[in-house]
């Protein structure tokens, strides 16, 4: 029996746009598996597709979106700008080879993937994404892993505000700070790492009540928390039954009580990865 096409809830960009709230994580997903993972999310009503140069399986991504069936206008396809690519030409450059991999005209979403401050080239990389959006090459344009003083750095420098931030994000990692900031300049917090695997998070007993009360995976307590507060979610899976689990959420009513059970499992800003001193290049 065919499940059902998922409905996948939005919240909207700084423009206006409606931006799916559940999207699909690609990372590792590579070759015929890989491509077939995402056509297979794609069918199931996935529309936000998430991957990156870095990934080295913006191929895969391309050819899921083939396999899938559905129109590539309707489906939001991220990538990002790796570290080594960063610069001027260069990110131009780099972009154009994720367009070409991709098999795309042009992404939906293009981010740069780590500000990399030892380099000094974010806000070089940040006016060529900026050249592409108004050249039509990119319809929207954000950023990854940035701290709120290196997106103030961007929208000094240019009066352009990045559209996304997504940074590492879950209820062991609720980012209040970043998340507050976001809010106050109009910006979308997307949560990479959403479910907390690095943290530990499925096995804390705090989340496993939360879930057993409401009789649902640990997993989509996680996700149902940060949709509820307007943050995109980006978790991956190459089971179709957990990609449906996974983007059906609404039947689970978070309470207060159980929002102050998942607030203690918080490991505070340090936790995180701290992108003034981690790269990738």
């Amino acid at each position: 029996m065919t499940a059902p096409a998922l409905s996948i809830p939005t919240t909207t960009l700084a423009d206006g746009t409606a931006f799916p709230l559940i999207g699909f994580g690609t990372s590792s997903m590579k070759g015929v598996e890989g491509a077939h993972a995402i056509g297979a999310a794609l069918r199931s009503g996935y529309r936000l597709i998430d991957s990156a140069a870095q990934y080295g399986n913006e191929a895969a991504v391309g050819q899921g979106l083939r396999d899938s069936g559905i129109d590539p206008d309707d489906a939001v396809v991220t990538t990002k700008v790796a570290g080594g690519d960063q610069g001027r030409e260069a990110a131009r450059e780099g972009y154009l080879g994720s367009l070409r991999r991709l098999g795309l005209d042009r992404a939906a979403l293009v981010l740069i993937h780590w500000p990399n401050p030892s380099r000094g080239l974010a806000l070089d990389t940040w006016r060529t994404l900026i050249d592409l959006k108004e050249e039509g090459k990119a319809l929207h344009i954000g950023v990854s892993n940035f701290q709120p003083e290196q997106l103030q750095e961007l929208i000094d420098a240019t009066g352009v505000t990045p559209e996304v931030n997504q940074i590492q994000l879950s209820p062991a990692l609720a980012r209040p700070e970043a998340v507050a900031f976001h809010r106050e300049h109009g910006i979308v917090t997307q949560a990479w790492g959403p479910l907390g695997g690095r943290e530990g998070l499925a096995a804390q007993f705090a989340l496993q009540k939360v879930a057993t009360k409401h009789g649902v995976e640990p997993s989509q307590v996680s996700l149902r928390w940060a949709i509820d507060q307007d943050i995109v979610v980006i978790p991956k899976s190459m089971s179709p039954e957990r990609q449906q689990a996974n983007a059906t959420l609404d039947a689970i009513q978070l309470d207060d009580e159980d929002r102050a059970l998942l607030a203690s499992l918080d490991l505070g800003e340090d936790a995180a990865w701290d992108s003034r001193e981690h790269e990738e290049w």
